[in-house]
């Protein structure tokens, strides 16, 4: 695994890189300004799983936010920079726990010598960020258009900038809106970076194609082993950027703990009103912090053998189910208990 050779960084109260977990970011859509609505929005965003969240800082007043903000939160915040190298040193004394940047647009080299110079005194990582629409027109030009070598030399000349400051405190993110050149990009950077990887698809779209795009690249690139850190990009509430990259390191077992949930399909053969019912069960199992899986079943043909190999599971009948338990028939249920009658098991599940 690559991610277990990269340089172990520590972000607040995190640690990544080494071999460390994965952990999961997201960005808040508020104005960072607004530090009660950013507070609220990175509570729920704790709540769903998130570890570390990503805020904006294009002036001065978000500069100033994030002391405030960092009171009123348990996550690491990393404050998001753009062109102005004065609100990256701003961000840095307010508190904020890493900060973001692409030395390219930062100004001068001087300029950039200041900025880390304010991240080096308080010792917060800075995570250098090249996307395929940020590169440079000589590398466009090199390359004869946007390419993943493209991405990855302009990754690498600004990580060497900051090297060259005396800093080696780094994260390196890379991304794209494609996702095959993402890859490859990530398949070029990684035995050549020492430093842990920041992964995504950026500007991924909305949550039915974004979901499927950073699944595909995010899955590729994680599985193989590369990644430290990651983002599921949406046009949308960043709750739900949370809620699929926890079930993309579940499925490749980069994560533990919380209720897996498996359902079928649905055909001619169901006489429950199954859909529903699973993503009634899904809300529900949301709540528990058990490490189980849990079966949802539409008939009994193959209902029984599936649910028999979870945890808990229910096998669809005509208008009841049979509940399953550690792959025992427990009894019959009707269609209108099914999902209470999970609820109770769950709740006492370790009694």
């Amino acid at each position: 695994m690559l991610r277990d050779k990269t340089k172990v960084i520590k972000i607040g109260n995190r640690v990544i890189g080494g071999g460390n977990p994965v952990l999961i970011q997201s960005m808040t859509n508020t104005k960072t300004g607004d530090v009660e609505a950013t507070v609220s929005q990175i509570k729920r965003l704790e709540e769903a799983g998130c570890d570390i969240v990503r805020s904006t800082v294009p002036d001065a007043n978000a500069a100033k936010a994030i002391s405030a903000i960092k009171k009123e939160i348990s996550i690491p915040l990393v404050a998001d920079i753009h062109f102005d190298y004065k609100m990256a040193i701003a961000a840095i004394e307010n508190g904020a726990d890493k900060i973001r940047i692409n030395p390219g647009n930062i100004g001068s080299k001087e300029r950039l010598v200041e900025v880390v110079r304010a991240a080096k005194e308080r010792n917060i990582p800075i995570r250098v960020g090249v996307n395929s629409g940020s590169l440079e027109k000589e590398i466009v030009a090199k390359y004869n258009g946007v390419t993943a070598g493209g991405i990855v030399e302009s990754a690498l000349d600004k990580v060497h900038m900051i090297e060259e400051c005396g800093y080696d405190n780094i994260v390196v993110s890379i991304k794209s809106s494609d996702v095959l050149m993402t890859v490859a990009a990530h398949d070029e950077l990684a035995p050549v970076c020492p430093y842990p990887l920041h992964v995504g698809i950026t500007e991924s779209g909305t949550l039915h194609s974004g979901n499927i795009k950073s699944s595909v690249g995010l899955g590729i690139i994680l599985n193989k082993g590369i990644g430290d850190t990651i983002r599921v990009s949406l046009t949308g509430d960043p709750v739900e950027e949370v809620v699929t990259a926890k079930l993309i390191l579940k499925s490749l077992g980069l994560r533990k703990g919380g209720i897996d949930v498996v359902s079928c399909p649905t055909c001619g053969r169901t006489n429950i009103d199954l859909i529903p019912l699973a993503n009634e069960v899904e809300k529900l199992a949301a709540g528990y912090d058990l490490d189980i899986k849990v079966a949802v079943m539409g008939c009994v043909v193959n209902g029984p053998g599936e649910a028999k190999e979870a945890d808990l599971g229910i096998a669809g009948g005509n208008g009841e189910g049979l509940l399953i338990k550690k792959g025992e028939i427990v009894r019959k249920v009707p269609e209108n208990e099914l999902l209470a009658v999970l609820k109770y098991e769950l709740d006492n599940w370790n009694k």
